[in-house]
Parts: structure tokens; C-alpha cells; sequence
């Protein structure tokens, strides 16, 4: 088993949705012993916005690329190359303001590339990352699971099914802002999600 571990929180030490990220791949390793893990920390090696400099280079011909475009299209190049090695992927996604990081949204913008991670057909768009299976670790300050303020689950669910991943299993840890009682009964139920993982 290849494992890919994305730590999308924008701080480098200490965050909750890394926490959980690792008890995760902990759990996949003390199953699968043998696994290969590939850590990537967003805080530590954020990738570029999506810009119009980022845009040209990707849709210039890769024999008339400038040096510095050749390097832009090379670092998303990287992460789709961790992901399409990936048996399983891994992503530590805190709630910012109702939605994903700025450094997840990134990482999405940066792997997903027509003909290479989808396609566009004759019956409409393919993933190309199918047979891959996703573990979100959630963490949030109040309680959004099953509600309509949560707009991270739709919205990872819809971009990962795009990209032909649909075997994704979300644990959460909520309510770590509302108190030390809440804060641990939020990190027990992520705990008990994360022991039945099989």
C-alpha cells in the first residue's frame, strides 16, 4: 500500500485536523505494515495560487515553455505524480470559515488536470484516478456534521468523485472550540471512527 498524507492546515505544528490525519495513517500502517507513506505538509511547502502566469504556462506547449514556466507546470507536475502513486490518500482538512484551506484548494486546482487526472468525453467528464480510496480527517471548532452550514463534504465528495474517487470516508472531530468536555468528545468520536477503520 502507498499512502499520500496531505496536511491542509496552515499551521505547521499543533493543528487538530493534522492530529487526526495522523491517527488515520497510523491505523493504516498498523494494518498494513508494509506501507509506503508520503507526507506532504501545505503549511511547510504551500503550493501557488491558481494565477493568469500559472494558467499561460499550463496551456503553453511544453517544447515552448519559458524557463519559468517549465518550473510552475513542474510543481503541480510533483503533486500529481504523489496522488497517481497513491493507493490511498490521506487529507487533514480543518474548517476555515465554512469551507477548505486556501492550501487544499491550491493542491485541488493543482492536480486537477484534463487528460491527465479527468478527461472530457462524448458523455461528459471522467476521473482518471479511479480504484483509489480517501480518508478526510475533519476538524472543526463547533458542530456542522449533517447540517447545511457544512459545505466541506459536499464539496470534497463532488471533486473527488470528478477525479474518479469515490470510496470517500470522512472522520470528524467537531466541537474542539466549544470547551475542554467538548474538545475530548470531539477527539472520542474521531478515535472510534478511526478504530473501525478495517
Amino acid at each position: 500500500m502507498n499512502i499520500l498524507q496531505i496536511n491542509a492546515s496552515a499551521r505547521r505544528e499543533g493543528a487538530n485536523s493534522t492530529r487526526i490525519a495522523d491517527a488515520i495513517v497510523a491505523r493504516l500502517q498498523a494494518a498494513n505494515p508494509d506501507a509506503r507513506l508520503t507526507r506532504r505538509d501545505l503549511a511547510v511547502t504551500p503550493q501557488p495560487v491558481l494565477d493568469e502566469a500559472a494558467l499561460g504556462a499550463l496551456f503553453t506547449p511544453a517544447g515552448q515553455r519559458t524557463e519559468q514556466q517549465a518550473a510552475r507546470v513542474a510543481l503541480d507536475d510533483a503533486l500529481i505524480a504523489e496522488v497517481q502513486a497513491a493507493d490511498t490518500i490521506v487529507l487533514g482538512v480543518p474548517m476555515y470559515n465554512f469551507g477548505v484551506p486556501a492550501q487544499l484548494k491550491n493542491w485541488i486546482d493543482a492536480i486537477a488536470r484534463n487528460g491527465v487526472t479527468f478527461r472530457y468525453t462524448a458523455n461528459g467528464p471522467e476521473g482518471l484516478l479511479k480504484g483509489r480510496k480517501v480518508y478526510v480527517g475533519l476538524a472543526r471548532g463547533g458542530r456542522y456534521r449533517g447540517t447545511e452550514a457544512d459545505s466541506q463534504v459536499p464539496y470534497l465528495r463532488t471533486v473527488l468523485g470528478f477525479l474518479g474517487i469515490s470510496d470517500v470516508h470522512f472522520v470528524y472531530a467537531e466541537g474542539l472550540n466549544m470547551g475542554e468536555d467538548a474538545a475530548r468528545q470531539g477527539f472520542a468520536e474521531a478515535d472510534a471512527e478511526i478504530a473501525a477503520i478495517a
